[in-house]
């Protein structure tokens, strides 16, 4: 049985963390990101468990600018804003094994889950996916979703750097039960642990977004426009002229894309344009002589609140810049 679990989502590529001034502003933040999710099927909304902080996510700098300019303007929500943070995934490089025997004994009954997985790098932009290769009577099929189901959940935060885990192939191919301890919850904590196990031999790597970017400049802008993508990790695929203006081609990470409208406004005297949707997704490899890192790309992680609470919707700890 082959299961595709989960697939590439655009809608991830940016996140911004979001924290109400007062308790008036944390409920029209929620009314008003229930009104746009409603308009908006690229809008995503999650609440941070460590925090308590609401995060929105969305496909460019512009698309969460209007977002939150729409929550300051039309629903009066006065917000601290994170810095803005963007979705980072990992992957395997190389095959492994993973194995975790979950056993615990509570009461007169115990839990009892083994599994024993293969995992394999898979064909970009494949997604994830779960094979069951386990032989008749090896571990009971009602026990199998349950495994699954764990490894999904623990491939939403990879070894590396806590970025989902993409692109990979998953195989059960085996374990054992016993006929009164096992339950579903021991098998799909087992599952996860079995997943983390591997996950630490597979060579994981960072993937980052690379965008294909077009770029519209005047003629006597086309050298400076150029450089500026080369030093922010670009590579120029083509330059065309077409009617009195150059058309650039590229391809650039999403990290090194922020600010870039106000950039090259000023580089081509406000008569550049541009347009960026998502490539693919490749690993990190900073260039050669450049002081970037995966810390300086994922950014400082964000303070937690005194005491987390609960939030019906995602956001750091307050920096200066504020909504309204």
């Amino acid at each position: 049985m082959v299961n595709a679990l989960r697939e590439i989502n655009e809608a991830a590529l940016l996140s911004v963390t979001v924290r109400p001034k007062t308790a008036a502003d944390e409920e029209r933040l929620g009314q008003g990101l229930r009104t746009l999710l409603a308009e908006d099927p690229m809008l995503r909304v999650r609440t941070d468990n460590a925090t308590g902080d609401v995060v929105l996510s969305g496909t460019s700098e512009s698309h969460l600018e209007i977002i939150i300019d729409r929550l300051a303007r039309e629903y009066d929500v006065r917000a601290f804003l994170g810095r803005p943070m963007v979705g980072y995934k990992e992957t395997f490089t190389c095959p492994a094994d993973g194995e975790m025997k979950f056993a615990t004994q509570t009461g007169e009954r115990g839990h009892y889950g083994h599994v024993k997985i293969h995992v394999f790098p898979g064909i970009p932009g494949t997604g994830v996916v779960f094979e069951n290769d386990i032989p008749g009577g090896t571990i009971p099929d009602q026990f199998i979703p349950a495994i699954n189901e764990g490894i999904e959940e623990a491939l939403m935060a990879g070894v590396l750097a806590g970025h989902p885990v993409d692109d990979v192939c998953i195989v059960l191919y085996d374990g054992s039960y016993h006929d009164v301890d096992s339950s579903e919850t021991a098998f799909k904590i087992a599952g996860s642990m079995a997943l983390q196990d591997a996950a630490r031999k597979a060579k994981p790597v960072l993937l980052e977004p690379v965008m294909h970017v077009q770029v519209s400049v005047p003629t006597d802008s086309i050298d400076v426009v150029i450089k500026n993508l080369e030093s922010r990790r670009g590579t120029v695929q083509s330059s065309e002229h077409r009617d009195g203006t150059q058309l650039i081609d590229a391809r650039v990470p999403l990290s090194k894309m922020f600010g870039y409208s106000t950039d090259l406004r000023a580089r081509t005297r406000g008569r550049g344009t541009f347009a960026m949707q998502l490539e693919s997704y490749q690993p990190f490899r900073p260039a050669e002589g450049s002081d970037d890192s995966q810390d300086s790309l994922v950014g400082a992680p964000l303070k937690p609140r005194p005491t987390p609470r609960a939030s019906s919707i995602a956001l750091p700890e307050p920096d200066g810049d504020s909504l309204g």
